[in-house]
């Protein structure tokens, strides 16, 4: 493939596949997560192929220029940009304190605007155009009992790919949006129970919830020639579980 790809939050789950995905297509991708890496070739997660991984904390502005310094120079540049970073905070809107609520949105919101502005700023350097693809969620359209200040921050997520398509389309740079469902990751395991997945499972006509690879297939979709003409969507990967 020969593309220059970085992944934010791609030390596991859905990032780490895409991440996983991209290199054994041949891309040259490094990951940047909160997870303290380096810059030296590791092996991937469960015997994928090797990527590189620097530390970069969302909520902290500097170590996000830094790492994106760090990983620009060393790719020679950027063609793709997958935003998978998120953390999900559970709780009553009644009870979310200031805290916890900026926690959320800065991670989830404003570390994907950050990460937009350094990619995007590369991309019309190079003159080339290039691919921006955030992971948002099924709940930025369904919302969700006990999950207000998540589904807030997905749906700003998505606000931001149709803003971003919309200012940065004329350097040809593509921004799109995956909103998957319910995926098995660790991001959350402690809060779900066998009977919560076989019910999550009954919401989708395919009688199964997603995995990490139907994401990572989408995006690599979206960063081939094949979606060249796809830009300021927001693209349901649920099962059906969403069909609006």
């Amino acid at each position: 493939m020969g593309t220059r790809v970085i992944v934010v939050g791609g030390g596991g789950g859905i990032g780490g596949r895409i991440a996983e995905r991209f290199t054994e297509e041949g891309a040259d991708a490094i990951v940047l997560d909160l997870a303290r890496g380096d810059s030296s070739r590791g092996s991937g997660d469960a015997g994928g192929p090797a990527r590189r991984i620097l530390h970069c904390d969302l909520v902290d502005a500097v170590t996000v220029e830094a790492a994106f310094a760090v990983a620009l120079a060393e790719l020679g540049g950027v063609d793709v940009l997958v935003n998978s970073a998120g953390i999900l905070a559970r709780g009553s809107l009644l009870d979310f304190t200031p805290d916890r609520w900026d926690l959320v949105m800065d991670i989830n919101a404003r570390g994907t605007l950050f990460a937009m502005q350094h990619a995007a700023r590369a991309m019309i350097a190079q003159k080339t155009g290039g691919t921006i693809v955030n992971i948002a969620s099924m709940a930025a359209k369904a919302g969700g009992a006990d999950e207000g200040a998540y589904a807030a921050s997905k749906a700003a997520v998505v606000g931001l790919t149709r803003a971003a398509a919309l200012e940065w389309g004329e350097h040809q740079i593509r921004v799109n949006a995956l909103l998957p469902g319910y995926v098995l990751t660790d991001m959350g395991k402690d809060t779900r129970t066998e009977e919560d997945v076989a019910a999550w499972s009954k919401k989708s006509p395919l009688g199964r919830l997603g995995t990490p690879d139907d994401v990572a297939g989408f995006a690599l979709f979206l960063a081939s020639v094949d979606g060249e003409y796809l830009t300021g969507q927001s693209f349901n990967v649920t099962g059906g579980m969403i069909m609006h």
